[in-house]
């Protein structure tokens, strides 16, 4: 039995309509898996309009009607789009109230065991916050809903993954965050991440929080009084951590496979490099000529991938916007539940 895929539809103002149309149009992703999207069936619609598709939109109202059939798209139809109302490329409490229902509800099938794995697509920060659902991004509502305490952000793209120690906050409050116990706890779920990926020995690189992992002390203690301890700790439990290594040489040998994994500080110190990589901008075209990368939320009960890219505002609607992010969190949401299944 292949494993059934949730999909939210993410903002309806942005581009997830548009990129989900896009990747399940692929007849492989149906020989992969039985996908649906968790969503508004009217919205669905008017993105296959914009598209020019032929694919049909078939609205269900439990996921046991789903019959799974390349060709039709199934919505598990939370009607909550008032579409006189939605403007695309526009921030508003309406669409996110939606973008947040969806989430809601892709969680709860997985918890109740309904679905294998769920996919999400972007939603937007302000439109979620608007709504009065006062959650940093999709990481945190899923640590919500699920009642977890120790989870993480794992990006994905070819040989580099990247694991974060914090993101959603600021900068300052960043470097506060960087402490033994939480580091170790990332490596830990890196580390058995790689081995659901297959890799049973990852080599896993720490990144310093400071320029040059701080030159023995001459740019911060953070280095050598949080970051060295939690590496020789991780090394004592058996697992292949190295670190802290500057972060300007660390990213450049991960992205060519000398690490499994890298851990890196805060937010755009991992999210930088790994955009660098997965992201190509076509600058005669001016537009992203393709985006590529997932995004998994590790330590979680269920499973949960994402695309890593935001919601598009400026090119919602006019049917441009790249799926290749969206196949990549399927075929990486199936590989985790067939993994899981073992």
């Amino acid at each position: 039995m292949l494993p059934i895929i949730g999909i939210t539809m993410g903002d309806p103002a942005g581009i997830g309509p548009e990129i989900i149309f896009k990747a399940l149009s692929r007849k492989e992703i149906y020989d992969q898996c039985r996908p649906f999207v968790v969503g508004d069936a009217f919205t669905m619609q008017k993105a296959a309009e914009t598209l020019g598709t032929k694919i049909q939109i078939r609205a269900i109202d439990k996921v046991e009607d789903a019959k799974y059939r390349y060709g039709t798209i199934e919505v598990y139809d939370l009607k909550n789009v008032r579409y006189n109302e939605l403007e695309p490329g526009k921030v508003s409490a309406m669409a996110g109230n939606a973008a947040f229902e969806a989430v809601k509800k892709v969680i709860e099938l997985a918890m109740e065991g309904t679905i294998d794995a769920t996919v999400t697509t972007p939603i937007n920060k302000e439109s979620i916050n608007l709504a009065g659902h006062r959650y940093a991004g999709h990481t945190e509502i899923y640590a919500h809903f699920t009642n977890t305490k120790n989870y993480a952000m794992l990006l994905v793209e070819e040989a580099l993954r990247v694991i974060h120690v914090s993101t959603h906050v600021s900068l300052r409050q960043a470097c506060d965050l960087v402490k033994k116990e939480r580091i170790l706890d990332v490596i830990k779920l890196l580390h058995d991440a790689c081995r659901q990926f297959g890799i049973p020995e990852p080599k896993i690189g720490v990144a310093g929080l400071n320029p040059h992992a701080s030159d023995g002390g001459l740019f911060g203690d953070e280095d050598e009084k949080e970051i060295l301890p939690a590496v020789k700790e991780a090394v004592a439990l058996g697992m292949k951590a190295e670190g802290p290594v500057p972060p300007d040489t660390l990213f450049a040998k991960a992205a060519q496979g000398f690490y499994d994994g890298v851990v890196a500080m805060y937010h755009d110190q991992g999210h930088i490099p790994f955009k660098v990589k997965g992201f190509v901008w076509d600058n005669k075209a001016k537009k992203m000529e393709s985006v590529k990368g997932v995004n998994i939320t590790l330590g979680l009960p269920i499973i949960r991938v994402s695309v890593d890219h935001g919601t598009a505002f400026e090119i919602a609607g006019k049917g441009i916007a790249s799926e290749d992010a969206t196949v990549l969190a399927i075929e990486y949401a199936v590989q985790m539940s067939e993994n899981k299944k073992k």
